[in-house]
């Protein structure tokens, strides 16, 4: 199956390498299949981090703009960029299924109010 996600790929500090761009397409291909239709566009930025931590100077960031929903948006940091990339991706994927969740409810709590102050119990406008 394929799908037309607009993801936009950005490296910091660190060269953006056809492997790595193709795995972090690749894992959120795989937690966004399901809500492609809902995702309007991702942003991804991973690299270094400026600051010198012992064992936790890569970071991933995922952005993702949803149809009719709040962004998720996603960090995560640690010492393998592949890893931290994984999670992120894995973070990411269940925070848009409660992003969307929660915009399902509310769209519908809505129509739900609209519609029982506008009937009454006989069909009546009330």
């Amino acid at each position: 199956m394929k799908m037309n996600m607009n993801i936009d790929i950005q490296s910091v500090r660190v060269p953006m390498t056809t492997a790595m761009s193709d795995h972090a397409t690749r894992r959120l291909g795989f937690v966004m299949s399901r809500h492609a239709d809902r995702v309007q566009r991702v942003v991804v930025r991973f690299g270094e981090s400026s600051r010198r931590r012992v064992g936790a100077d890569k970071f991933c960031r995922i952005r993702v703009y949803l149809v009719d929903a709040p962004v998720a948006v996603i960090a995560d940091v640690g010492a393998d960029l592949y890893a931290v990339i994984d999670r992120a991706a894995d973070r990411v994927g269940r925070v848009v299924v409660k992003q969307l969740g929660r915009s399902r409810f509310a769209r519908r709590d809505s129509t739900e109010a609209v519609s029982s102050t506008t009937t009454g119990q006989y069909g009546r406008t009330t």
